[in-house]
């Protein structure tokens, strides 16, 4: 990988980013916002990422420098490819394992055919209710801000496209998938869907960005990798 110059950076740079679990996206947008710029001695740069990943997921986060920020509400409506596993048979309040399991179900009834079956319900143009943990806003405050109030909230459902919905393998209660999807579409609520859909409950228990249009995770770095190769 090739080492940049102060002016790449400013000039704009479309950055692969691999991001390690636990980190948010912010974090991983700081580190290296202040890997650049203690670097090269700036004062500020303007740098920002195009579509947020949990902190529980893994995978691509695209990050912009310079002038290139300007390109990601076009990167951000890209389509997006995630690889993860849903654990039927329990839910939880987020939808993933940010909080604990409050309802279990059983899991007897199900076959390999009845869930592959069950993904045809999911593709195509479809209404999503995204999750009360998330960070979308209602009269100005953050959902999970509810959430964690206990308060209870009434969230709008919204239009999202499911484009692919593959199940790789299956191993009860753990079920492991690929999906293709529109921006806009929360993984934690198509598992918590896919489970209810199966009466069985559902959780999703992990999850990896692996790509976002034509940019791939393969060839993305983490944050430490970066500023070793690229500063």
């Amino acid at each position: 990988m090739n080492k940049k110059t102060k002016e790449d950076f400013l000039a704009g740079q479309i950055l692969l980013i691999d991001k390690p679990l636990n980190w948010s996206s912010f974090h991983a947008v700081n580190a290296l916002k202040w890997g650049i710029r203690k670097k090269f001695g700036l004062k500020k740069i303007k740098i920002g990422h195009a579509g947020t990943l949990d902190p529980l997921a893994t995978g691509l986060l695209i990050i912009c420098t310079g002038k290139f920020t300007k390109r990601i509400p076009e990167l951000q409506g890209q389509t997006k490819e995630y690889t993860g596993t849903i654990t039927l048979g329990a839910t939880t309040p987020s939808y993933d394992l940010e909080t604990k399991i409050d309802k279990t179900y059983p899991t007897d009834h199900l076959t390999e055919e009845l869930i592959k079956s069950t993904t045809f319900k999911f593709l195509g143009k479809i209404e999503q209710i995204p999750p009360i943990f998330s960070a979308l806003k209602k009269d100005g405050k953050r959902l999970y801000e509810f959430a964690r109030e206990g308060k209870e909230v009434t969230i709008k459902s919204r239009k999202i496209e499911i484009l692919e919905f593959e199940i790789i393998k299956i191993q009860l209660p753990e079920v492991h998938f690929r999906v293709r999807c529109s921006k806009g579409t929360y993984i934690r609520s198509l598992a918590h869907d896919f489970g209810k859909a199966l009466d069985s409950g559902g959780h999703l228990s992990s999850l990896r960005r692996t790509k976002i249009g034509d940019y791939n995770v393969n060839k993305a770095v983490t944050p430490d990798v970066f500023k070793e190769q690229m500063l």
